[in-house]
């Protein structure tokens, strides 16, 4: 007997992921903690292994979809159980499981034959958890047919329409108009035909119904609304879902006039390109043909992409920041020709051990030591700006240009860790968010943090506060560039600009001029910083 596996709690608020690879496929035998897949938070890589040996059953997600907590994600048959069919797997799963998004059928035929079938609220829009019903486009008692529009609802980012996901008979309507709807339960009732018990959806259809109204919530305020049931010259609709019928517009076609190679006709994005590639075929004047090769004219298409996981979570995080703190650039150039002698010395003794010694670590623990003389450095207001509290710790943030996104992760305690110790740790977490494989634990609770940005290349730079933290700073490049010595002689030094924001409801120009003069001294002469580490 098939068991659902119920995607866990992933981190905190986190509702939803991508499946971003299946590490296993349908029949194969695991072991119990083998990893089965992977899936991308908007924060980490995380990675989800079997709860027991036995054979995977169904994957109830394809590469790319989006998986929800507390719904179910792959079947297992545990060992010791008859492995069935396909087939009976897979309805075993549709009339067992817990449906993650959509409709909850209802065992309820009467002697017409109509089965009575709830439609639940998907998910429209993240974080959204209720709506307010602004119209009811339909009536108890009206015949409705798939993909049609039956009711408007405003959520507090934008109106999104939601259609019908099968023909039948509206029963009810749990909700009056102006009154909140709350997701995941009963917004209207459809009898639909039937001559038998009715099965649940599999989550792939019903994920896919869920990405039909996200599509209505991300062009509800800019799309102008049209009849999204048009209907074919033999009386039938052109069944299709509201992004492909969106396009349809976007590329100026009549959806009527496209042959659908989907089930019952359903047409496809790939339907609405085959068709608009015949049609400029077509047009091609008949002098061209004639002259000789025809040139292929190639229109772009505007793409659209949703913004998810790391990104999503970086374009709030910026927005919040810049928005409810008021930033000051503060800024400096250093001189790291000592350190950097001092380094070249240090790196053959750190590589023997394994270490990679990068010029960060120095950085790392200059900081810390003027937070000792600057503790406002290490604090953090609460969200109206009342209080302030001051951390001993001094958990020192990095920014990393990794593969899911930009993330911060940082190396905690770094007050009471040697330059060795912080070299070791960043290395660590280096590789593991350019990987996306960081814990949610190393991404929290950061005081401070640094922008490596000269890496890339650049100078300067208005580096935006990881809120709630009040100043992060942007190293740029290291140039080895003509500077004066006390002689008066031009000799050549190895200097680096650095760029501070700072968050003014709580550190003014002087401090962190002051603060960022004492980091300076560390970093110029070493041997002062080392001498304050005894």
């Amino acid at each position: 007997m098939s068991t659902d596996f119920i995607l866990p709690d992933i981190g905190e608020g986190i509702v939803e992921c991508e499946v971003v690879e299946w590490l296993v496929a349908e029949g194969d035998t695991v072991k119990e903690d083998q990893p089965i897949c992977e899936v991308m938070t908007d924060k980490a890589m995380v990675e989800i292994p079997a709860k027991s040996d036995g054979v995977i059953a169904k994957l109830y997600y394809q590469k790319g979809e989006i998986a929800k907590v507390h719904g179910p994600l792959f079947a297992i048959e545990e060992s010791g159980g008859d492995v069935k069919s396909e087939s009976s797997i897979e309805a075993a799963s549709n009339s067992t499981s817990v449906n993650p998004v959509q409709n909850q059928k209802l065992d309820n035929s009467n002697s017409s034959g109509t089965i009575l079938e709830d439609f639940l609220l998907p998910d429209i829009g993240e974080g959204i958890v209720e709506c307010e019903v602004v119209e009811w486009l339909v009536a108890e008692g009206d015949t409705v047919k798939e993909d049609q529009p039956i009711c408007e609802v405003m959520t507090d980012k934008a109106m999104v329409e939601i259609p019908a996901k099968s023909d039948g008979t509206v029963a009810k309507l749990y909700y009056q108009k102006g009154e909140i709807a709350i997701v995941h339960q009963p917004l209207f009732a459809i009898a639909v035909a039937g001559n038998g018990p009715a099965q649940a959806e599999s989550p792939t259809q019903q994920v896919k119904a869920e990405k039909a109204v996200t599509n209505n919530t991300q062009n509800a305020s800019s799309s102008t609304q049209v009849d999204s049931n048009k209907i074919l010259p033999n009386g039938k609709k052109a069944v299709a879902s509201p992004a492909v019928r969106r396009l349809a517009r976007e590329m100026n076609l009549d959806i009527t006039m496209v042959q659908g190679t989907g089930a019952k006709g359903r047409v496809y994005k790939q339907d609405l390109l085959n068709h608009s590639a015949t049609q400029q075929a077509s047009a091609t004047p008949a002098s061209s043909l004639n002259a000789g090769a025809v040139e292929k004219v190639t229109q772009p298409l505007t793409r659209v992409e949703p913004i998810r996981g790391v990104k999503s979570a970086m374009a709030k995080a910026m927005q919040d920041s810049v928005s409810t703190i008021p930033h000051f650039t503060y800024s400096d150039e250093i001189d790291l020709t000592a350190l950097y002698a001092l380094r070249k010395q240090l790196k053959p003794e750190y590589e023997a051990q394994g270490i990679k010694l990068t010029m960060m670590p120095f950085f790392m623990k200059a900081m810390s030591l003027a937070m000792k003389q600057f503790p406002i450095m290490n604090s953090k207001p609460n969200a109206d700006c009342t209080e302030l509290t001051y951390y001993s710790e001094h958990n020192i943030g990095m920014a990393v240009d990794s593969k899911v996104g930009l993330l911060v992760p940082n190396i905690k305690g770094c007050e009471s860790l040697s330059i060795k110790e912080i070299a070791v740790k960043m290395t660590e977490v280096t590789e593991q968010a350019r990987a996306g494989r960081l814990s949610p634990e190393q991404l929290k609770g950061g005081t401070i943090s640094i922008s490596n940005i000269g890496a890339l290349g650049g100078t300067t730079a208005t580096p935006i506060i990881n809120k709630p933290e009040v100043a992060i700073v942007a190293l740029g490049k290291m140039q080895l560039l003509p500077r004066f010595n006390d002689q008066g002689e031009v000799e050549a030094r190895r200097m680096m600009n650095v760029s501070w924001s700072g968050d003014h409801r709580i550190i003014d120009g002087g401090t962190i001029a002051r603060f960022n003069n004492l980091w300076t001294k560390y970093l110029e002469n070493p041997s002062s910083m080392i001498m304050d580490m005894v």
